[in-house]
């Protein structure tokens, strides 16, 4: 469902993609993280999997027409291609990075999920690593990391080698309290979620402040646990509002501009599934699946999104494709909603 707060942006459901994998391989997802894209249409969705089925942490392949193509990665460990808590990815040309915040690393794969490397050291110390998380990456091959527990930005070149850092702990300018997402805007400038500062940070290429929006709140332009941030070509700001169970959209002055709740119907794979096993269909039509008024103990945004199906639950990331579609990664839900665009400002 999209509650616009003005004509200034417009957004348009398209399809959602996903079902829980059950094993440890094949198509579907197991509380996917986050998602990356090749020109080609490949899609890649990173499955950070629950402690139990820890053996199947991989990166799954497929398209916007739902074909799965193929999957990579080592499973559990910290062995060649392997993770443990892995967070976020992003691709420069054909090469995909994936930070690891348990292994205090990234790990670099080929289009083709071939391991090529992996890099970075625990530790405080300048291009050391505590939990590194979000990830984005610049038309130069530079790579951005939030360091989240050091609390603090660190640049990186596409070898590991550090460029620089900036940030501290605090709720100050240029101050971070668990930095988690990382995005890169049209004029190279870089927009951080400041997790547990409810907020997003926007800086310079080279770490200088330059402005700051949201705060603490489950109302149109505040945000609660801010997880992913992306940017589009005309500087509209996309952000996973985690803990408000919802996707929000900002100006590029930081201005509200749309909330997004959420509005998936069935994939392929789902009615797939449900085609083959009858019983669950039938079980399936008599639940309410979108119940009108909830009961007082289920009026919270986590409660509510666990008995609506079509909201979001656990939107950790938000991602824009080659073609500007808007990639929201649900991983309780095991899904991605995709939207399209009118997402731009009028004018």
């Amino acid at each position: 469902m999209t509650t616009r707060a003005s004509a200034a942006a417009s957004i348009e459901y398209l399809k959602t993609i996903g079902i829980v994998n059950n094993g440890n391989n094949g198509r579907g997802f197991a509380n996917p993280y986050d998602i990356a894209f090749q020109p080609d249409g490949r899609i890649f969705v990173l499955n950070r999997c629950d402690p139990a089925r820890a053996s199947a942490i991989r990166v799954g392949v497929c398209n916007l027409d739902e074909d799965y193509l193929y999957e990579f990665g080592n499973g559990y460990g910290d062995g060649d291609g392997q993770f443990v808590w892995p967070v976020a990815m992003a691709f420069h040309e054909d090469k995909l990075y994936v930070t690891d915040e348990y292994n205090n690393r990234v790990t670099v794969f080929d289009a083709d999920g071939e391991f090529v490397s992996h890099w970075g050291e625990a530790g405080s110390e300048p291009g050391q690593l505590d939990g590194p998380a979000g990830i984005a990456i610049a038309e130069d091959a530079t790579l951005y990391i939030a360091d989240q527990h050091n609390n603090r930005i660190q640049r990186f070149t596409a070898d590991g080698e550090l460029v620089s850092h900036w940030g501290e702990a605090g709720s100050g300018d240029g101050q971070f309290d668990l930095p988690w997402g990382v995005g890169i805007g049209p004029d190279s400038s870089i927009y951080v979620a400041d997790w547990r500062n409810d907020r997003v940070q926007k800086f310079s290429p080279d770490g200088d402040y330059l402005s700051a929006f949201g705060h603490s709140g489950g109302g149109d332009g505040q945000l609660s646990r801010p997880s992913g941030v992306a940017v589009d070509t005309s500087g509209m700001v996309y952000v996973s509002d985690w803990g408000n169970e919802r996707v929000q959209v900002f100006d590029p002055d930081g201005s509200h501009a749309a909330t997004l709740k959420g509005q998936a119907t069935l994939s392929s794979w789902a009615k797939d599934y449900f085609s083959a096993n009858p019983d669950e269909w039938a079980v399936r039509e008599i639940s309410e699946l979108e119940p009108g008024q909830l009961p007082e103990h289920l009026q919270t945004p986590y409660h509510t999104s666990s008995q609506i199906e079509p909201y979001f639950w656990g939107p950790v990331s938000v991602r824009l494709d080659h073609e500007s579609r808007l990639y929201v990664v649900e991983t309780n839900r095991h899904r991605f909603q995709v939207y399209g665009k009118g997402l731009y400002r009028k004018g």
